[in-house]
């Protein structure tokens, strides 16, 4: 299945270490070569890079490891095909448009017998089941609120459910921001770790590479950093519980939320 990559961060952050090694399992020491994305949130925009090629063989993904891009939320995904055609429209992170906000999201697992009947506001470009439950998740979240974004303790438990649902199709692990918070479900496998004063050395698990978080960051800094399977082996990482959601805000899970 696919792998998913995101960051929650109090301050703009760069995610070049953390990405240079997810994407070298993106066709390298992963399987995952059927296509890859990656969107970071710049104030009201969003930069968003996708690529039907290996993460490892694309130019585009060579740029974004020697591009410190600084953001406070970043959402990206290696692909590995379940449903829809390798192709440029099937690459997630998908992005729309809600309340006057953009929404992105991406998802890793396999989704069978999931029709929701659409109403035409939200409608997939693409054949995958993911951008099919994207379109459904942004549907409901308007059909529940209307025209005007709830605060984030309305929005939480109505994405509980609505994960929940969908997970009952199959395996419904998913990432999905608007900039301002990062939403994580869990149904099979996910990890977080938050990274905050003192920080400490670390080294990926999937290269030859190591960074002195303490030498590129402030004691105000915190990061948390929400990925399939740990990129370190020398930090301890957190596994959710299968059929969790978890919401960061400021580099941060939110307890009970």
């Amino acid at each position: 299945m696919c792998q998913l990559l995101g960051m929650n961060c109090n301050v703009p952050t760069d995610i070049v270490f953390s990405f240079t090694g997810f994407a070298t399992r993106g066709g390298r020491t992963g399987d995952h070569a059927d296509g890859w994305g990656i969107a970071f949130f710049e104030g009201a925009g969003v930069r968003h890079f996708v690529d039907y090629e290996a993460a490892v063989a694309s130019p585009v993904a060579e740029l974004i490891k020697r591009y410190p891009i600084k953001s406070r939320n970043v959402i990206a995904h290696i692909r590995k095909a379940t449903q829809g055609r390798i192709a440029l429209e099937n690459c997630h992170p998908f992005q729309r448009e809600l309340w006057g906000r953009y929404w992105v999201f991406a998802h890793n697992g396999d989704l069978k017998g999931f029709a929701p009947e659409l109403n035409g506001a939200f409608r997939p470009v693409g054949s995958t089941d993911s951008e099919l439950a994207f379109c459904y998740l942004l549907q409901e979240m308007r059909r529940r609120f209307g025209d005007v974004p709830p605060p984030l303790a309305a929005l939480t438990p109505a994405l509980r459910e609505l994960c929940a649902d969908i997970a009952r199709h199959g395996t419904f692990n998913m990432m999905l921001s608007d900039g301002s918070a990062l939403f994580a479900h869990c149904s099979t496998q996910l990890h977080y770790i938050v990274r905050q004063h003192p920080f400490k050395t670390a080294k990926l698990a999937d290269e030859d590479m190591k960074v002195d978080f303490s030498t590129v960051t402030t004691p105000q800094d915190r990061v948390a950093v929400i990925v399939t399977a740990p990129l370190t082996d020398d930090e301890t990482w957190t596994a959710f519980e299968a059929g969790e959601l978890k919401v960061f805000v400021d580099g941060s899970p939110l307890l009970g939320a």
